[in-house]
């Protein structure tokens, strides 16, 4: 007998006809989901377009273009609403003077600017010659301009006349350096805007120079001759196997070696004895200069205290010494007596040196130089002679503290930089103090040696 079955629904089946289902669900949706979607983005962009507007208008009106803006909308309203004449064509007038001021923002980018320095490193007190060069890229001629090169913190100002098509034309500029720095010369900036000053924009070039200003410096003699050769001449107490300076003989233990066995010594005793020396001061040398500006009296004091040590710093590089240069660095205020923290100078040749000098400026929050010099003996024990430079501000207790913390067998010399002091050169005890009022007092104390 047969009978009807009643017709099954397979999991195939299914999951066809819920994909089904979903393609109707999504296709009689999909209108609605696709104008939602339009609606915001239109929205989005109206945004975006708005507040690009907005900044625009912000940059480009002036304080004076604001008052004149206010001045049109409230006189033509006024005027409008009460049939005051007067007030219309204040208002007018004022629409009018905006309108007049719009054509000379063109031409804003049509330039190609480049800035040429004829030297990035120069030592305060000098200046810097270069020129603007001005090129008009566009195919018709521009209207008369400004252009403005940033130099630090301060602003040259450049006239560019009336430029034909693909014309040129260069503006020379000098740039004066009175203080040590280093100093970002750009970018160029054209800036157009109509003679009231209701409008103005302005268009930078990434075109930007560094400017080194390096601290003056004076000649010192060699680090072979005058005050520092007698100093580090001296034999050190540190007994070593080989060296220039003689101590005595002693018996040979394992390890010695053979080259310092004394024969005649040998012969008289009848065992091995071999030569001692007293080890001669290393050539390595470290200048430690203070940073704080508690320690100097004033600016120029802390500018003198940074021409000796770069001077000196200078001349050892060029006596091929190997050379430390040791500067306190930043602390904050908030862990200031919990954090220990030095700096260390590129000493790889004079210009590096110098460069890195340029940038160094006064810290209210730092170690005192007590602790800096402690802090470069603990980075580099290995020294024949340190330079301590310092200002008046620090007294004789703290210059020995100083002192003390280096080996005993290291000569310390300490430079206090005193404007209102006569150069002269003292012994205090075994730390030697040259005080100097002025950079070029530095020689002439470095050549009196020892003995003065």
């Amino acid at each position: 007998m047969t009978t009807d079955a009643e017709p099954r629904l397979t999991r195939l089946d299914a999951a066809s006809a819920a994909t089904a289902h979903t393609r109707v669900t999504t296709a009689s949706r999909g209108p609605l989901v696709r104008g939602l979607v339009a609606l915001i983005s239109a929205a989005r962009r109206t945004r975006d377009g708005v507040d690009a507007a907005v900044d625009w208008v912000g940059q480009v009106v002036t304080p004076a273009g604001w008052l004149v803006l206010a001045s049109a909308t409230i006189g033509v309203s006024v005027g409008w609403i009460f049939g005051w004449v007067e007030w219309l064509v204040a208002g007018f007038a004022a629409v009018m003077l905006l309108a007049m001021s719009i054509p000379f923002l063109f031409g804003a980018r049509a330039y190609d600017v480049a800035v040429r320095l004829d030297h990035e490193r120069v030592v305060a007190g000098g200046e810097v010659a270069g020129e603007v060069e001005i090129r008009n890229r566009g195919a018709r001629a521009t209207l008369p301009g400004r252009i403005d090169l940033p130099v630090g913190s301060g602003l040259v100002e450049l006239g560019v006349p009336l430029l034909r098509a693909r014309h040129v034309v260069s503006q020379p500029v000098t740039i004066p350096t009175p203080r040590r720095g280093v100093h970002t010369v750009g970018p160029p900036t054209s800036v157009r805007t109509d003679p009231i000053g209701l409008l103005r924009r302005e268009h930078a070039w990434p075109d930007v120079h560094e400017l080194f200003v390096h601290p003056r410096t004076a000649a010192v003699p060699s680090t072979s001759a005058g005050l520092v050769r007698d100093l580090e001449g001296n034999p050190t107490r540190r007994l070593v196997d080989a060296d220039m300076s003689f101590h005595a003989i002693r018996p040979y233990t394992p390890g010695d070696s053979r080259r310092q066995i004394h024969w005649k010594s040998t012969a008289k005793t009848g065992q091995l004895m071999v030569r001692q020396f007293e080890e001669s001061r290393r050539s390595r040398m470290a200048v430690v200069l203070s940073l704080a500006l508690d320690d100097y009296a004033d600016d120029d004091e802390f500018e003198l205290g940074v021409s000796a040590a770069a001077s000196l710093g200078a001349q050892a590089i060029r006596d091929g010494r190997d050379l430390d240069i040791v500067t306190g660095a930043s602390i904050p205020r908030v862990v200031k007596g919990r954090l220990r923290a030095i700096q260390n100078l590129e000493a790889s040749s004079p210009r590096a040196l110098l460069d890195g000098f340029s940038a160094l400026e006064g810290l209210e929050h730092t170690m005192p130089v007590e602790e800096v010099c402690r802090l470069a003996v603990e980075a580099s024990d290995a020294l024949s002679i340190a330079f301590v430079v310092c200002g008046s501000k620090v007294g004789l207790t703290r210059i020995r503290q100083a002192a003390l913390a280096f080996p005993a067998d290291t000569a310390v010399l300490a430079v206090l930089c005193d404007e209102r002091a006569h150069p002269r050169v003292q012994p205090v005890g075994s730390l030697t103090l040259l005080t100097i009022g002025l950079i070029d007092d530095l020689p002439a104390l470095l050549l009196r040696g020892v003995q003065s």
